[in-house]
């Protein structure tokens, strides 16, 4: 199912909105170091990365597992509803249309901070600092948040782009960087993963 999502994914004109193969095999892989029970996503497009971290909630912790899949678009979360559906984690997935952090500070007041193990943000990249901040609140001690297209293509080593997602990601590169209340690591996979591991 995730090569059916992807291979379709590929042939719409927003391609480029999906991760990578690489990026949900490794997503994959920290769930399980992790042992992952409950994850929240911000970005959810046609579904492939909730799928590739649903499979593998689902796998280890059965229905007792749980994925927050926040985004606002109802086109392409239709698609991925079917895929999650076909793919038998349709029960584990719980998507929320609505501004993503609206969803989490909601979550937050419903005391779930310190409730999750696993984050994924992959979404509009000016509200990457509320994301940041909200993400880390809902973390558990040692759970971990990745940030997707911290790369950006090679933008954000470019003086001349000042642009406002640009500018952006280097902030929370910045940011990452010099908080105490996480260790921090960038890897290329993909457009550039961000790693927050929380202390």
């Amino acid at each position: 199912m995730l090569a059916r999502c992807r291979e379709e994914t590929q042939a719409l004109p927003q391609a480029r909105m999906q991760i990578s193969a690489e990026q949900g095999a490794f997503m994959q892989m920290l769930v399980r170091v992790l042992n992952a029970k409950r994850a929240f996503e911000v970005g959810v497009f046609t579904g492939y990365s909730a799928l590739a971290t649903g499979l593998v909630l689902k796998e280890a912790h059965g229905p007792a597992a749980h994925l927050l899949a926040c985004d606002i678009a109802e086109e392409w979360t239709t698609r991925a509803r079917h895929y999650w559906r076909e793919a038998g984690v349709d029960d584990v997935i719980e998507l929320k249309l609505a501004p993503a952090i609206e969803t989490l500070e909601a979550q937050i007041a419903a005391g779930q901070a310190g409730a999750y193990d696993f984050g994924f943000i992959d979404a509009d990249k000016t509200g990457c600092a509320a994301y940041y901040e909200a993400g880390l609140t809902l973390l558990r001690p040692g759970g971990m948040m990745l940030f997707d297209n911290v790369l950006w293509g090679g933008r954000v080593v470019d003086p001349a782009d000042t642009s406002a997602d640009t500018s952006a990601l280097r902030a929370l590169a910045v940011k990452a960087r010099a908080d105490a209340r996480v260790h921090a690591i960038m890897t290329n996979i993909g457009d550039g993963l961000l790693l927050c591991l929380k202390r």
